[in-house]
């Protein structure tokens, strides 16, 4: 292989790879961001993964790489002060120069490490809290701080288990030791006040776990348990699963209990209107990615944590505790539905699987009954229908939904002279004209594919050789149950209305010719004999006016007044010379005759005409300048006559295979249907002009939304018409 050979392909296999999907280049990395979170305690407890389960799912999506960094105050676990320092100043070396771009708190001991040594340690880096548990007294977060405020739902709770709950009289509230636990007792402290002039209000907090069991078996009547944080006992006895000391409270107590939180969920709890820590996370996720984003953050407003009634089905039934009392929207879980709920279903379908089975036997056999009848009845409509076919004074056939021919009645078979068989096996396509088999062949199947309605005309070859022309018209045939079943076509004989059209055709153009031959010679006798009389008096008169002494002052001004009027005349008689005959549409062609009847119109009538061509031949066809000709001439009188509007655009255009001829006017409008049906021939006039020529007019207009004219004549060398003037 030469070296230009390998250097072509070594550029070749470079843009290749250039181009594969996922190429070097092919996808910028993520901007990375570092985002600390800190726990109150391990991941033992399940709020814990709740929580950061909620954080990553709103920023699983976010535009950049997050690198997470996870830490744990353990406050729990190691509650001692020196402890909790020594935590918090390895925290601080460690990220000292790996700095955070937002740190997210969850719970109330990072909260408050964070408050105390942010200015310091993490100056500049934004906190998003979330479950902070507020305390009396805890220090207030500067502007670098957002987050989620923990929603305490105790009223709500309170009032839901008196309502389930009426004769209640005692409330206990069980919590436990820890730094969490006493901060968590401090704000419901907070709430119960309002209650304790009402309800005998007593805290089961400072006590071991055993003998809080004790305490618990014994409740007085009338009383209900409200549960608050238990991770450690006055023992020191730590409770790291967050369900580990709600489940040894709801199976010890002699009262229903009801709790705020949804880990305190699921272990014989009745529930209440709890807090959704994976929601927490969420919505503390969210505040940190927009934060991530730009935002500072004392511009994100604290969010509120939303609250849920969710109560336990197993709990309130042991308690007597009735659903119907619940507040409106709770979610009730772990419902175990009775046997009829079980197996309602398997029960009514096993008796409608009977009744059917009888049901499916008696109609099976009536079904025979009918279908045989119905059969019978097909047969006898066929037959009819075949009858009354054959009898018609028209050609008729069928096609099945393959659009294959299924039939043809005797007077098509009497037509084409053909047999049925030949007919079904394609020959009604060999009996249509050459020139007219493509076009109906196009024209059934576009039909067949549209299942609609069409009526064509075509050259039909008849039994004795001749051609006819039949016009054939189809509709699309539905089964019952409305699936498509084919086409039923009609076809006449049109070959006598053809040959008279064509007839009235030639008239036409006859008379159109002869009208044309005839305003031509009328033209040429205003111009070359008459207006040349009316030059020759303005010339007396103007050598009369000359001999007249010069005392005739009057006479004088009268003879130069006459002189005036016949000269007017004059002009006025070679305008209308041209009008009727534009010998420059003969010697210039036709955009520059158009051109002049557009500027003299304009001028003699104050409108204001707007003319451009583009790409006219000089050398046009006789018959296709004079008919574009005349067509301007109507349209522009009939927009300066009936528009209203005083400005009128003509275009007239050279395309590829056909002229185009535009008249655009924005007066008053009309419905053309309309003034196609009235007593005027200016419409008409120009249809029948272009249809000698081949050629098309389209109308578009509506009541005062103005008028367009398009005229489309195919320039072609030989067309049809010798003469399309008049």
């Amino acid at each position: 292989m030469s070296l230009k050979a390998t250097f072509l392909l070594s550029i070749i296999a470079f843009v290749s790879f250039c181009l594969l999907p996922g190429s070097i280049g092919g996808a910028r990395p993520k901007p990375i961001r570092r985002v600390l979170i800190i726990y109150e305690v391990g991941t033992d407890y399940p709020g814990v993964n709740l929580i950061d389960e909620g954080i990553r799912a709103a920023l699983d999506n976010s535009p950049y790489k997050v690198e997470f960094y996870r830490e744990y105050m353990d406050a729990t676990l190691f509650p001692d002060p020196a402890d909790q320092q020594r935590f918090r100043e390895f925290y601080i070396r460690k990220y000292q120069n790996r700095r955070p771009d937002v740190i997210i708190t969850a719970g109330p001991s990072p909260l408050k490490f964070m408050t105390e040594t942010h200015v310091r340690a993490f100056p500049g880096v934004p906190v998003v809290f979330c479950y902070p548990n507020w305390a009396p007294g805890s220090p207030t977060p500067d502007s670098d701080f957002t987050g989620v405020e923990n929603e305490l739902a105790v009223s709500e709770t309170i009032e839901t288990a008196l309502h389930l709950q009426p004769d209640t009289r005692h409330v206990f509230a069980v919590g436990g030791t820890s730094f969490n636990d006493t901060t968590y007792e401090d704000m419901v402290k907070e709430k119960l006040r309002p209650y304790e002039g009402k309800l005998d209000v007593s805290y089961l907090t400072n006590l071991t776990m055993p003998d809080l069991v004790e305490q618990l078996k014994h409740l007085p009547n009338h009383a209900i348990v409200l549960l608050m944080s238990f991770s450690r006992d006055a023992a020191g006895t730590k409770f790291v699963s967050g369900g580990e000391a709600s489940a040894m409270v709801a199976a010890a107590s002699n009262a229903p209990v009801f709790s705020m939180a949804d880990s305190q969920f699921g272990h014989g709890e009745v529930g209440g209107k709890v807090t959704s820590f994976r929601q927490q996370g969420l919505i503390a996720g969210s505040l940190a990615l927009r934060i991530l984003k730009g935002k500072k953050a004392r511009d994100v407003p604290r969010l509120q944590a939303g609250t849920t009634y969710m109560f336990d089905w197993r709990a309130l039934k042991r308690w007597g505790l009735r659903g119907t009392d619940l507040p409106p929207g709770s979610l009730v879980l772990y419902q175990q539905p009775s046997f009829w709920e079980l197996y309602w279903r398997y029960v009514i379908v096993g008796v409608f699987l009977l009744t059917l089975q009888t049901l499916i036997i008696a109609g099976l056999l009536r079904q025979r009954a009918v279908r045989r009848k119905a059969e019978q009845s097909l047969r006898e409509s066929e037959e009819r229908f075949r009858r009354v076919a054959n009898t018609a004074p028209v050609m008729i056939w069928m096609s099945g939904p393959d659009k294959h021919r299924t039939y043809y009645n005797e007077p098509w078979l009497n037509f084409t002279g053909g047999s049925l068989e030949a007919e079904l096996a394609g020959g009604w396509e060999q009996s249509i004209h050459p020139e007219d088999r493509q076009r109906s062949l196009d024209a059934d199947l576009l039909a067949s594919e549209r299942r609609q309605a069409t009526t064509i005309e075509y050259r039909l070859r008849r039994h004795d050789g001749q051609y006819r022309w039949v016009l054939d018209s189809s509709v699309p045939r539905f089964d019952a149950d409305g699936s498509f079943a084919g086409f039923i076509g009609s076809c006449i004989d049109v070959t006598e209305q053809k040959l008279a059209e064509e007839a009235l055709s030639t008239v036409s153009q006859r008379l159109i010719q002869a009208h044309e031959e005839e305003r031509t010679r009328i033209a040429r006798e205003l111009h070359d004999d008459l207006n040349q009389q009316l030059a020759l008096l303005a010339m007396n008169l103007d050598r009369l006016k000359q001999d007249l002494p010069a005392s005739a002052t009057e006479l004088r001004r009268d003879m130069e007044a006459a002189r005036k009027q016949v000269g007017e005349l004059g002009s006025n008689i070679q305008a209308l010379s041209h009008r009727l005959h534009s010998s420059k549409l003969q010697y210039l062609g036709l955009a520059a005759a158009a051109s002049s009847f557009c500027r003299e119109f304009s001028d003699r009538n104050g409108v204001e005409i707007e003319f451009n061509s583009e790409k006219i031949p000089t050398q046009l066809p006789e018959e296709i300048s004079i008919c574009l000709f005349r067509v301007l001439q109507e349209a522009v009188q009939n927009a300066a006559k009936y528009s209203g509007s005083r400005q009128v655009q003509v275009l007239l255009k050279g395309r590829t295979n056909q002229i185009e001829l535009t008249v655009h006017d924005s007066g008053s409008g009309f419905e053309p249907e309309e003034a196609l049906k009235g007593h005027g021939l200016g419409l008409t006039s120009m249809r029948e002009r272009l249809k000698l020529v081949g050629g098309q007019l389209s109308i578009a207009s509506k009541p005062q939304c103005g008028t367009s004219i398009l005229a489309r004549v195919p320039f072609v060398s030989e067309v049809k018409s010798v003469g399309a003037a008049g």
